[in-house]
């Protein structure tokens, strides 16, 4: 089957979206856009999760309905992907009462009428950014979540619990035998150490009286679910779970989950759990990324170390910030920005290397070739080796690594640089036989054009410009499958199409005033 099914986290609808997020969604983006590439039939997810009780106190701060500041946020998160050329199939919502809420309602009843949720008391201490109770051993010296640097709030509560302790042994192996196959190795490895001490039951609900705002239980008023049998659900309530549509039945099960190490405990001991229960297949991938960290620290508003994509994306543009993303920070590792580092990459690696490169090409070939693409031999003259993509899609680099594949194709980049430098076309231009300087210009050119086209999945709308300019065929990757022969065709040395006007009307990253903040 060629079909491909990859999500993303939903992200809490709590503010704005932020920078790890962004890398998350451009990551996933990039991966969605290479099987597209290749003929694959890609079902592409993500989502805002906008129950619970962050979001129903941040409303209340604000002096606005629980509607009312999820639809802001869910927006902000939407025109943000679009606006980054970012191609989801679908965005789910889980205040949609359409499609979300029958969903998680018909998974809740199915683990019910099983006698896999059964109500009881509680009494812990509770962690309300990470929307679960936690152990002491969980919490730092001080007391405090790690992760949000607070004090739990001590709270006894009578729930309904999921039995997941029921299935700890069945995911254990599942995980172990890569039937669910946790990339990279030590994510797997340290979830496979959390799941061999064995997984407890889990709660999955809430007094109404407590929490107002959420998907009713069925067939109890008085409480609403909780963030696992809701949030978790979205991954198959956007296929038409709630009534087993045909996409259902196509796509799922996800061939890839794509989401950040601090959340992989639910995605591989609860999801699983949770699909074992209602007697559904698993997922086959879960990609787990690290953190953004800014100045050696963990991003946090206290700090004031906090880095705002959308800043970034307003100063330098959509497509610099996905490239810098994409290409400063490790795939499956942490990584280090801070706002004069982006200053610094955009100038350096973007405006000068990628964007300079081009605007001189193009440049020499109107002032040599009066902006016509001229006929003559362009047997490869610059020494650097084409990556094949299909490598980032199987073998050891399967779904990622996607840090490398830029590295890989900036290689080029800079191998195209040196050439000009070496070459001198401006001298060779002096020379009345323009063979030689008709062979520089051809080989620039194509190296360009297969720069483009490995930049497609990476930062479309830059392709698409590089392509543009020289007039040359383009494949869009953003929601339908391509023709994998064609894309692997003008993959290859040799397929720039001569005695065509070219002109390029605006650099691709303009040079700005490098700020230098203290």
């Amino acid at each position: 089957m060629n079909k491909f099914y990859i999500t993303t986290s939903i992200v809490y609808a709590t503010t704005k979206p932020h920078v790890g997020f962004a890398m998350e969604l451009f990551q996933a983006d990039a991966i969605a856009r290479l099987h597209r590439l290749y003929g694959h039939d890609v079902f592409f997810l993500s989502g805002t999760d906008e129950n619970g009780l962050k979001n129903y106190r941040k409303a209340k701060e604000l002096g606005i309905s629980p509607q009312e500041h999820v639809d802001e946020v869910s927006k902000l998160v939407k025109d943000f992907a679009d606006s980054h050329q970012v191609s989801l199939t679908d965005f789910i919502r889980t205040t949609d009462q359409k499609r979300h809420w029958p969903a998680a309602q018909k998974l809740w009843q199915i683990l019910c009428d099983k006698n896999l949720i059964e109500k009881k008391k509680y009494s812990g201490l509770y962690c309300v950014g990470c929307e679960k109770f936690m152990k002491e051993t969980e919490l730092d010296a001080a007391g405090n979540c790690p992760l949000h640097h607070q004090k739990p709030e001590p709270q006894s509560v009578e729930n309904y619990f999921f039995k997941l302790s029921q299935f700890s042994e069945t995911i254990y192996q599942k995980i172990k035998n890569n039937e669910i196959n946790i990339i990279p190795g030590p994510r797997r490895n340290e979830i496979l150490q959390v799941i061999e001490n064995g997984l407890e039951d889990v709660s999955f609900s809430r007094e109404k009286s407590q929490l107002p705002w959420g998907i009713p239980v069925p067939n109890d008023p008085e409480h609403v679910m909780y963030v696992w049998c809701d949030a978790l659900t979205n991954y198959i309530s956007a296929l038409g779970y709630a009534t087993n549509d045909d996409k259902f039945q196509h796509y799922w099960p996800a061939d890839v989950h794509f989401i950040g190490k601090d959340i992989i405990r639910f995605h591989a001991g609860i999801w699983p759990g949770m699909l074992l229960a209602a007697d559904l297949p698993l997922p086959k991938n879960i990609l787990v990324h690290g953190f953004i960290h800014s100045g050696g620290q963990r991003m946090s508003k206290t700090t004031g170390n906090v880095i705002d994509p959308v800043e970034i994306s307003t100063k330098y543009g959509p497509e610099a910030l996905r490239l810098i993303l994409l290409k400063e920070i490790p795939t499956f590792g942490d990584g280090d920005l801070t706002m004069d580092r982006i200053g610094e990459i955009y100038h350096s690696e973007l405006a000068n290397k990628l964007g300079n490169l081009v605007s001189r090409v193009i440049a020499m070939n109107n002032k040599y070739f009066a902006g016509q693409i001229p006929a003559g031999n362009y047997d490869q003259i610059i020494n650097f080796s084409l990556p094949d993509p299909r490598q980032y899609l199987e073998g050891q680099n399967k779904f990622g690594q996607i840090d490398k594949y830029l590295h890989s194709t900036w290689e080029i980049i800079e191998a195209a640089n040196q050439f000009v430098d070496h070459q001198k076309p401006w001298e060779l231009a002096k020379n009345p036989d323009q063979t030689q300087l008709t062979t520089v210009i051809l080989n620039l050119l194509e190296t360009i054009r297969l720069i483009a086209m490995l930049l497609e999945p990476i930062s479309p709308h830059t392709s698409q410009k590089i392509l543009a300019a020289i007039n040359q065929d383009y494949i869009d990757s953003s929601h339908h499958q391509t023709d994998p022969d064609k894309y692997h065709q003008l993959l290859q040395w040799g397929g720039l199409k001569q005695q065509v006007s070219i002109k390029l009307d605006q650099p691709l990253f303009p040079r700005l005033e490098l700020e230098i903040r203290n």
